[in-house]
């Protein structure tokens, strides 16, 4: 299977990359800095350079011919509101779109838990963050993709242990960024699980198992 991971060098993009590699897959990091690319290959991706602020929705579709999946993970960070109207709301956008020009089947969203933050006191870049993720999976679900959205809880870099919990709305907590690339990758290998809105969490069910709870015949 050949996948583009949007936003590669990140901490969900790289473990990704690591696992679809080791599962003889084929990981292609779309990367905005030639200098990433070392790092990167030595997990097992290939790499393309493409920066999201200058590459067209035409350019990205270019890019995704005779690719099986496209996975968003990509994200400003908090480096200023221009950057997350940028890159987690248009940017999103752009690649949806491309994805649907090119022919892609599927497309996973790494998007966000929307009650996340909320139990402290907000500030604009969240509230702006908040809003281009909900306007990023309104897009998708309104495309012709075969999407999953994945809403993880507070992110950590804690080791995972392989458990999670993984449903259509789970309570708010935290997940390690090694569960949310091993869900990723197992909902990969299943196109039932989509059309869903799926949040996650460290939990007490293996990655396998929750991903085979969620699984439905397409519609």
């Amino acid at each position: 299977m050949k996948v583009a991971i949007i936003g590669a060098n990140g901490n969900v993009g790289r473990r990704l990359g690591k696992i679809l590699s080791e599962h003889n897959h084929e990981p292609i990091g779309f990367i905005r800095d030639e200098a990433q690319s070392k790092d990167l290959e030595a997990l097992g991706m290939k790499t393309k350079v493409v920066d999201m602020m200058e590459t067209t929705t035409d350019g990205y579709a270019e890019h995704f011919k005779g690719l099986d999946a496209v996975v968003f993970s990509a994200g400003a960070g908090g480096k200023g509101l221009h950057l997350t109207q940028a890159i987690d709301g248009e940017g999103a956008e752009k690649v949806i779109h491309a994805a649907e020009t090119a022919g892609v089947n599927r497309f996973l969203m790494v998007s966000a838990f929307l009650d996340a933050g909320r139990d402290s006191d907000t500030t604009e870049s969240l509230e702006l963050y908040m809003k281009m993720k909900r306007r990023a999976d309104v897009t998708l679900v309104n495309s012709t993709l075969n999407w999953t959205i994945l809403r993880p809880g507070g992110l950590t870099n804690d080791e995972g242990n392989g458990n999670v919990t993984l449903g259509a709305a789970v309570t708010n907590g935290y997940v390690t960024r090694d569960h949310v690339a091993q869900v990723l990758a197992e909902l990969l290998e299943h196109d039932d699980t989509g059309r869903l809105i799926l949040e996650l969490v460290d939990g007490d069910t293996p990655v396998s198992e929750a991903v085979e709870n969620v699984r439905r015949p397409l519609k």
